[in-house]
């Protein structure tokens, strides 16, 4: 310790010494020795790459055969709903000795039927009698003048619409009240 600066400390033993040269193996400079370190690495990263690219290919098939498989059984619930309308439909044909009214009877359940599996699946009709022609919902067939409707109204309708969950599958064919 230096007793004019106590809060200095000497070590006598770090004594600066000469820079020191240290000589590599000879192996460290053998440029084939380079190079076979860096085809390793360089063939490790070629078979990383392989394997991403396999992978992402995978996930893309399995992606594609998704949609395709969504776009196939899609209607698949729907599809199991509508056979019991259809089951109603031919118990409806096959009764023997019906009577007309029973038939329609049996034809107008038959429609409720329809009517609350269509409405399930999110298809609602549009019956637009007396309301205000809309050209996005309506289809004019022709006009018709009419005392007991205002103009620009739906008259008659000649074939109900429907929508899918707001958006339009077929327009309700119309006639429309002219002045």
């Amino acid at each position: 310790m230096n007793p004019d600066h106590p809060e200095k400390a000497v070590d006598d033993t770090q004594a600066e010494s000469p820079a020191v040269d240290v000589e590599l193996p000879d192996e460290a400079n053998d440029p084939a020795a380079d190079l076979a370190e860096l085809q390793a690495t360089a063939d490790e990263n070629w078979e990383r790459y392989l394997r991403a690219a396999a992978e992402t290919e995978n996930v893309r098939k399995r992606a594609a055969r998704d949609v395709e498989n969504a776009h196939k059984f899609a209607l698949e619930r729907f599809g199991k709903e509508l056979l019991g309308v259809k089951d109603t439909l031919e118990m409806g044909l096959a009764a023997e000795g019906a009577s007309v009214e029973s038939l329609i009877e049996g034809s107008d359940a038959t429609l409720k039927l329809l009517g609350s599996v269509l409405e399930r699946f999110g298809i609602v009709e549009i019956d637009p009698a007396g309301e205000p022609f809309d050209p996005e919902f309506h289809e004019a067939i022709s006009m018709q003048p009419s005392a007991d409707v205002e103009p620009n109204s739906v008259l008659t309708v000649v074939q109900k619409g429907y929508t899918l969950n707001g958006r339009l599958l077929r327009p309700a064919m119309v006639i429309v009240a002219s002045e």
